[in-house]
């Protein structure tokens, strides 16, 4: 008899499989988690249930005239499923990542038929003209754009045929984020330490990977100078005051995960400690907890576990190797996992449209 689960289930297995052992016993960075086709085939559904499903979405753009006033699947032909646009993309971007890590799985062909539908000539110019009409400057802007550059990296990371020629289709679209956000870095006096979509250190960690994935030199040195110059002189973060209510990333986990990208393993280590006087070898933290599922702000906690064990699995590899925080930090790490990924159940929408992304992210350690 052929035995099935439901993906809750598979969620809490996934959970279980890719939690590490204690860090005296094995090293999670010297040990890959426990990752299969099958736990890549239900990330993947969810992905696929909403990259093409137009509604409910909301639109978040000004509008000049009536005929700004279209569904989304006009407006933004490319990304308008997903409930909004930069769930849409990393929608996409979860596609591409499996896809790539299984080939020959059975999600696979479906998933790589999707990124086709989508990544067509046509629908990436709309996108372009969304994006560059009147009053958009600053529309997905970090979060959304960010994930559009990732997308992109993800694909030129791809040795498939397929996946340069999506590459190049999306370029048009690839290069006016990139310039836009390459001409708002300069200008940004402040760093914006939300735990939301405003948030920049998150956003300049997922281009940073980017520019140096394409080797843009200048973009890197741009974020790399601005990040020192938001944060370098941060000191005395307190987690007493995280989280916020409907936060899905951490604001000093963000930045500390940013920081380790940039500086070199003694500089971060000595940053640490002025930023995060709180991440000693008895740090703790204790995952959030979602009070209702079906409140799409509320379940942002959901996605917050999953953010701060990849911030925290970053962290730790960004450490020396003897760091005697090291071990705290994946203890803690390895809590908010378990807790994040038996959240991405698909019971509910609003959690449903992109808490696959996050978990995906975290699982296949996409960021370092």
């Amino acid at each position: 008899m052929r035995q099935t689960y439901s993906l809750f289930s598979l969620s809490a297995l996934l959970a279980v499989a890719c939690t590490p052992m204690a860090p005296s016993v094995v090293d999670p960075a010297r040990k890959p988690h426990l990752f299969t086709a099958v736990h890549a085939d239900r990330f993947a559904q969810l992905a696929l249930n909403c990259v093409h499903r137009e509604y409910p979405n909301k639109i978040s753009h000004v509008m000049q005239s009536d005929g700004d006033a279209q569904p989304p699947r006009l407006l933004t032909p490319a990304f308008y499923g997903c409930f909004d646009w930069h769930s849409s993309v990393h929608g996409h971007w979860l596609l591409a990542r499996l896809a790539r890590q299984f080939p020959d799985a059975k999600f696979a062909e479906t998933a790589r038929a999707a990124l086709s539908r989508s990544l067509t000539v046509a629908n990436v110019t709309q996108e372009v003209t969304h994006l560059t009409a009147k009053g958009r400057a600053s529309w997905e802007r970090p979060y959304g754009l960010a994930w559009l550059l990732q997308l992109d990296a993800e694909l030129r990371d791809w040795d498939d045929p397929i996946a340069r020629q999506w590459s190049t289709v999306l370029a048009p679209l690839t290069e006016v984020v990139r310039d836009r956000l390459a001409s708002w870095l300069p200008k940004l006096s402040h760093p914006i330490r939300t735990g939301e979509h405003s948030q920049t250190a998150f956003a300049m960690g997922l281009m940073l990977d980017w520019a140096r994935t394409v080797e843009d030199r200048s973009f890197e040195e741009l974020i790399v100078a601005r990040a020192k110059s938001f944060y370098l002189g941060d000191r005395n973060w307190n987690f007493a005051f995280e989280p916020s209510g409907q936060d899905f990333l951490s604001p000093g986990l963000a930045e500390a995960d940013l920081m380790r990208r940039v500086l070199d393993e003694a500089a971060f280590g000595d940053w640490l400690g002025g930023f995060l006087p709180g991440i000693t070898s008895q740090f703790a933290l204790k995952p959030a907890v979602v009070t209702d599922k079906s409140d799409g702000k509320l379940a942002h906690l959901d996605g917050l576990n999953l953010a701060r064990a990849w911030m925290l699995e970053g962290i730790a590899q960004g450490l020396g190797s003897y760091d005697v925080r090291r071990s705290a930090v994946l203890a803690v790490a390895a809590a908010h996992r378990t807790a994040g990924l038996a959240a991405v159940t698909g019971d509910h929408y609003e959690g449903g449209h992109w808490l696959g992304s996050f978990a995906v992210y975290l699982v296949t350690k996409r960021g370092y």
